[in-house]
């Protein structure tokens, strides 16, 4: 049974992203030229410093380092937190998602645009926008249903639309 380079880095790197109480959601390594890449995506419930990924950085090259698992071929280590626009395909992703507004294409063949509201263990509750002046609608999606998902950027969210939502979830909860 062989593993692939990725498979073995991830062994490798898993406990030093573990120590930092963070997730390793990818290791990829691509040909760049002459070079190659080694990708490393990292995550929290918290989210990720800055800081944070330029420390880790330091213990991975020194661990890489100190080991053969890249080879004798030149690569760039580039350590970083999955981005505004992450894909969402782990309970966790859509967890710490919430509040956030996903686009899923659905395993019937269909797409949606939503706002997550809640996760459990088996699926979400979301908010679908209404069309032309109706109110949102509830909808509940078992991740069996999803087949990929992404988070969307909203450039036109405004401060007032956070307030209004976070005012309705504490109204909920009372």
């Amino acid at each position: 049974m062989s593993t692939t380079q990725s498979e073995r880095l991830r062994g490798l790197l898993e406990p030093l992203v573990s120590a930092r109480d963070l997730d390793l959601e990818e290791v990829e390594v691509t040909p760049a030229g002459r070079r190659r890449v080694l990708r490393v995506v990292v995550d929290s419930d918290d989210g990720v410093q800055l800081d944070t990924c330029a420390e880790l950085s330091r213990d991975i090259s020194k661990t890489l380092d100190d080991t053969d698992a890249m080879g004798q071929t030149a690569y760039v280590l580039e350590v970083t937190s999955p981005g505004a626009e992450r894909p969402l395909a782990e309970p966790r992703h859509y967890r710490r998602a919430t509040g956030r507004l996903m686009r899923a294409r659905l395993a019937d063949g269909g797409e949606l645009v939503a706002r997550i509201v809640s996760v459990d263990d088996e699926g979400l509750e979301l908010e679908v926008p209404g069309v032309k002046g109706r109110k949102p609608t509830a909808r509940r999606l078992a991740f069996e249903e999803i087949s990929k998902a992404r988070v969307e950027i909203e450039f036109n969210r405004t401060s007032a639309d956070k307030a209004a939502g976070d005012d309705d979830e504490s109204k909920e909860e009372a």
